[in-house]
């Protein structure tokens, strides 16, 4: 019995500890388990769903109580969205990082065009009245020397002046001072010592006299054509003197501190991607340009080589006089989206998942490549920095949070949201911000050029129906092009540039993948995003054309794709003569 009772204190101890033990485990686990819960618990507004809150409370818009918000059958929140590994590999999504680390430069990144050194330029004047009879230059972009012939002149006021002369030199032992002043009259007319002295020596009245170059250079622009009757003083030609040029760089206003004269400049053009120019600022604008809200700055440029030419875009990199936060968080340009005031990135919610989510974000000045943010992300977050505009597509298409969709609503994706739906049901109105869908007013000149862009575009989409890769590589260098000649000096203030500079960027570096493969399949791949793109910018700046916005929900693995085309007719470039009528039209822009 005693041996009996030993055993069964010893199984009671066992028991005791083993509660002890494993119990505080579980209830460990059990409150780890409900502070997750809690950490991933949103809260939301039945009556305004576009309302997330961490914590319960009032609605801020109704002041119901909030309700908490329930995952999908994914698991996943109202606002994230899941892409498949096969898509991010595709559209070649990459994300990085991004911390706090201090800088080590401060330089600015700034666009600027090359124009001709209006100190060194000249126009060319007629200095007596008369009529054309020649010209020995006879368009502009033609090269001229100082002393080189560019007319000959008939003009009845000079004739009449050299008889003058002819009857002044009788007289010159009697009245010298009239002879003198015959003389001076000529040369006020630019005739040299010599043209004089042949008309004394000669005794003969010429009728046509000739107009010498006063300066070299090149002729930027011709005024006058033969046989045309001609004033005193006159222009008959611009000579630019193309030695140095100036490069000229627009600073926006809270930038302007950031600059002064003698700054070193390093500039890289397009036609010299691999070569870099040093220079320095030679003068800043006194006075703000009121609709762009910017100040010129200038940089004289040697070119003697005549590598810079009149018109060609440049970027400029300067460093900026002071940097006023020692520590900041920053992130590059690619990765941020802008509409109207609002910036926004895609975070990589889960590391080892390809879960997304949309951010708002605050961004201050631009340093190099990023931006400073100032409010929407803390250090260690994950982001979407190339692909971006893909992952914004894939939101709009899941009905999620977006670029152009704010409230995520699925009854309305980012697409079909901001374009004049035909037959749109006057119940969906109520869904549709004006703020969102409002173009940005810009110049007539801006969009006939953007148009050109959009006619390269529809002509590749046209190559994909066909299924002709070749030609589809000869429309991407057409739009690379006609990319190269849209005038971003056109668009009227800072919001307008980074919307265009963005779009522009990235339409490029699609075009280029299609450029660069002759794999119809591939390239049908590429029009995918690439026409993400151009859909922003024909919502956003028009082109004074009818244009649909066509869709076919079999495209990009059945997930669906949309596309452009001035016919309302469906004609599909994701499958061409395989399904040419398969798709729909979503919708038009006016």
């Amino acid at each position: 019995m005693k041996k009996y009772s030993i055993y069964i204190l010893i199984l009671l101890v066992g028991l005791v500890f083993g509660k002890f033990l494993f119990g505080n485990a579980a209830s460990d686990k059990a409150a780890h388990d409900h502070e997750n819960s809690t950490t991933k618990q949103q809260w939301t507004c039945s009556m305004h769903p576009q309302i997330m809150q961490a914590e319960a409370g009032s609605c801020p818009i109704c002041g119901m109580d909030l309700i908490p918000v329930e995952t999908g059958a994914d698991g996943l929140l109202p606002e994230q969205f899941q892409l498949s590994k096969n898509a991010i590999a595709l559209a070649n999504i990459q994300t990085s990082v991004i911390g706090t680390g201090r800088i080590h430069s401060n330089a600015f990144k700034l666009s600027g065009k090359i124009v001709a050194n209006e100190e060194a330029n000249a126009v060319q004047v007629s200095y007596f009245s008369g009529r054309i009879e020649r010209l020995t230059i006879n368009s502009t972009g033609e090269k001229v020397r100082k002393g080189q012939l560019l007319a000959t002149i008939y003009s009845p006021e000079l004739f009449a002046a050299q008889q003058e002369l002819l009857t002044a030199v009788t007289l010159k032992e009697s009245q010298p001072a009239l002879y003198k002043a015959v003389r001076n009259k000529l040369k006020l007319w630019k005739l040299s010592e010599n043209q004089i002295n042949q008309i004394e020596s000669s005794k003969k009245v010429r009728e046509n006299f000739p107009i010498y170059a006063t300066v070299s250079g090149i002729v930027s622009e011709k005024l006058v054509e033969l046989g045309a009757a001609i004033k005193q003083g006159q222009p008959l030609f611009k000579i630019a003197n193309l030695n140095t040029v100036w490069a000229n760089f627009d600073v926006y206003e809270n930038q302007i501190a950031q600059f002064k004269k003698g700054q070193e400049i390093l500039i890289t053009t397009n036609a010299y991607p691999t070569k870099k120019f040093k220079a320095k600022v030679s003068f800043i604008d006194p006075i703000l340009d009121t609709k762009t809200r910017t100040v010129k700055l200038r940089a004289v440029l040697n070119n003697k080589q005549r590598i810079f030419k009149p018109g060609m875009f440049v970027e400029g990199k300067i460093k900026g006089s002071k940097i006023t936060k020692a520590q900041i968080l920053s992130i590059p340009s690619s990765a941020v989206l802008w509409t109207g005031k609002r910036s926004v990135v895609y975070l990589k919610i889960n590391p080892n998942e390809p879960i997304f989510e949309m951010r708002e974000i605050e961004l201050g000045n631009q340093v190099g490549e990023n931006y400073e943010v100032l409010s929407g992300l803390k250090n260690g977050d994950e982001v979407v920095t190339n692909g971006t505009f893909t992952v914004d597509a894939a939101a709009q298409l899941q009905g999620k949070k977006s670029m152009m969709n704010k409230a995520g609503d699925k009854t309305m994706t980012g697409h079909e949201g901001h374009i004049n739906k035909e037959n749109e049901e006057e119940s969906n109105a109520k869904h549709r911000d004006p703020k969102e869908i409002e173009q940005i007013a810009v110049d007539q000149k801006f969009q006939e050029q953007l148009k050109l862009v959009v006619d390269a575009y529809i002509v590749l989409k046209n190559s994909l129906v066909k299924g002709d890769s070749k030609m589809a590589k000869q429309a991407a260098s057409t739009i690379l092009k006609s990319l190269e000649k849209v005038d971003m000096k056109l668009l009227p203030n800072k919001n307008a540039h980074k919307h265009w500079m963005g779009i522009a960027t990235n339409i490029k570096t699609v075009v280029l993948k299609i450029d660069n493969t002759s794999d119809i399949t591939n390239q049908r791949d590429h029009f995918i995003e690439l026409s993400s793109f151009f859909t922003k910018a024909v919502q956003l700046f028009g082109i004074n054309k009818k244009v649909y916005n066509q869709f076919c929900p079999m495209a990009a693995d059945n997930k669906g794709a949309f596309w452009l085309s001035y016919d309302k007719t469906i004609r599909n470039p994701y499958f061409g003569d395989a399904m040419l009528r398969c798709g729909e039209v979503k919708g038009t822009f006016q």
